[in-house]
């Protein structure tokens, strides 16, 4: 089939991936002047906040530093849309801080499409002056590679199956499993490292590529005493229902799962729409990780935050221990094994809801929450479930530099420790966090200090020309676990839209950028005058 009229067939930055990290990468190769093509396969940009419908998961200082200048005006931008348009009540109109969902996994829980919004707003002058070109439901199929460079990316349109190839001096992969690695063989790790290759404490003897931490289908629910929202019983509900991982301390359906920091049995609670102040309601992972109190834990609308009557219920989003899937890993193994992962994880989470509706055990001593609704209108799919997976691990560049446990873990380094680097293209904070995975590890949860992203772990080992921006990067897969989260994924994707549009304009390649201290000076007051935070101030690590 023909390209469809008005898509470039050229540009100089091709941006594969439409979610965090893609967005950043083109917004700063067009504050640089350069031009961009972002391609994303769903219909919504945004990826972890918005087609994947998870809050975000950030470190407790967010408030006051650690990310960069574009991350915050993301964040207020969010709390200024709840501020202008919803009837919140005076004091949330007063909160500086305010997190319209006082939901205790963030500062900032809210609907993931408020955050679409924003990040439309946020590409649309770019896009009115032509320097960025968005393509949406379009996936990456081939890649063309000349020796160590990607001359060209081919997707295609999931609608229609047509074919158009876009050619680009930098590529980036911004996709959530590092696609175009695979596509344009690009030399990377997948799954679990042996503890031999880089001696990390909670590494496996035995190296698994298809050990990958599981995958969570999220969806959003509010609560209507009185009525009867009960979906029809999924074909595999017997199967879910009766479900037991040998780590876990009883039916997977059921509110006792562990504690991924002990490992220890906790008896989590669910209460829809709590007669508590939000206004009471605080999040701090340092302190508490929240997970306990099920319904308030990722809360993205809190009644109480709005004047009386405005809004009949909570609506909470469901990506809790019950829904984490983990029976076939997501990637390397085959397109057919892929379909049968997201497959299982859908029909997992479409159980977890229909056994809150009609078996979870209640406080008074009833069973069932007939009046829990999925809502669809939240998640902007038509059966209520999130547009995409929430996929926590990817395909990961052999690149100049690896980040291992040996750089972040508190047992290692200390609470104040932790490897500095002379190239420093940004900072994160959060414990190695690694969900039950595909290789029947339970949860690996391990204390981590605030951390610095080397532009090593951006620059792959051979290819010239090819950029991470997500959870691809030079990690391995247990510190992985820390640099997966929304901040840094935006970080990662800021740098590499930024570094890919310094080479362009500079005539010099990222290895060099990376390898000449005058060179990447250069590049470092580049991110400096952006507002990327490259080192920390003094804290500790929890």
């Amino acid at each position: 089939m023909p390209t469809p009229i008005g898509t470039p067939t050229e540009t100089d930055v091709l941006i594969v991936g439409g979610g965090l990290g893609g967005v950043a990468a083109a917004l700063a190769v067009c504050r640089a002047g350069r031009t961009a093509v972002l391609t994303e396969e769903t219909d919504w940009i945004g990826g972890q906040l918005t087609a994947q419908a998870v809050p975000p998961d950030e470190h407790p200082w967010v408030e006051q530093f650690g990310v960069t200048a574009t991350y915050r005006a993301l964040r207020e931008s969010i709390r200024e849309h709840y501020r202008r348009w919803y009837p919140l009540r005076a004091e949330a109109l007063d909160l500086p801080y305010l997190n319209p969902g006082a939901g205790r996994v963030s500062k900032l829980c809210h609907e993931p499409k408020v955050a679409l919004a924003v990040l439309e707003a946020m590409l649309a002058p770019h896009r009115a002056a032509g320097r960025l070109t968005v393509l949406t439901e379009q996936r990456p199929v081939a890649a063309e590679t000349d020796h160590d460079a990607v001359r060209a990316v081919t997707v295609a349109d999931v609608r229609d199956g047509a074919r158009h190839t876009i050619t680009a001096a930098y590529v980036i992969d911004a996709t959530e499993t590092g696609e175009l690695l695979e596509l344009a063989g690009v030399e990377h790790a997948l799954g679990a490292e042996s503890r031999a290759e880089y001696d990390e404490p909670h590494a496996p003897e035995v190296a698994d590529p298809l050990n990958q931490q599981g995958i969570t289908v999220c969806f959003a629910l509010s609560h209507h005493e009185g009525a009867d929202h009960t979906i029809d019983r999924p074909a595999g509900y017997d199967f879910w229902r009766s479900y037991r991982p040998d780590f876990w301390p009883g039916p997977l359906l059921g509110f006792l799962a562990p504690d991924p920091r002990t490992l220890a049995p906790v008896e989590r609670t669910f209460v829809p729409n709590p007669d508590v102040d939000p206004l009471a309601v605080t999040a701090d992972q340092s302190a508490d990780a929240g997970d306990k109190e099920l319904w308030g834990f990722r809360r993205i609308i809190a009644r109480g935050m709005h004047r009386p009557g405005a809004v009949d219920s909570d609506v909470t989003l469901v990506n809790w221990p019950l829904n984490d899937y983990w029976l076939k890993p997501l990637v390397g193994a085959g397109e057919e094994t892929s379909r049968q992962a997201l497959a299982g994880a859908r029909e997992l989470s479409l159980s977890v809801l229909y056994w809150l509706q009609t078996e979870a055990p209640r406080t008074d001593g009833g069973t069932g929450f007939p009046g829990l609704r999925l809502r669809p209108d939240i998640t902007g799919t038509a059966d209520g479930l999130a547009k995409s997976a929430y996929v926590r691990e990817a395909r990961r560049i052999k690149a100049v530099t690896t980040v291992t446990e040996h750089d972040v873990a508190i047992d290692i380094v200390g609470p104040y420790g932790g490897t500095r680097y002379r190239d420093s293209v940004g900072v994160g904070g959060y414990r190695i966090d690694l969900h039950p995975s595909t290789g029947g590890d339970d949860y690996i949860d391990v204390g981590s200090v605030p951390f610095e992203i080397p532009l090593g772990a951006l620059v792959p080992r051979r290819v010239r020309n090819l950029l991470p921006a997500g959870k691809n990067i030079g990690t391995t897969h247990i510190t992985n676990g820390c640099y997966r989260l929304h901040p840094v994924e935006w970080n990662v994707g800021e740098v590499a839209g930024a570094l890919a549009a310094h080479c362009v304009t500079e005539n010099v390649q990222p290895h060099q950028v990376q390898e000449q201290d005058k060179r990447f000076d250069e590049f470092a007051r580049v991110l400096d005058r952006a507002g990327v935070q490259r080192h920390w101030p003094d804290v500790r690590g929890y």
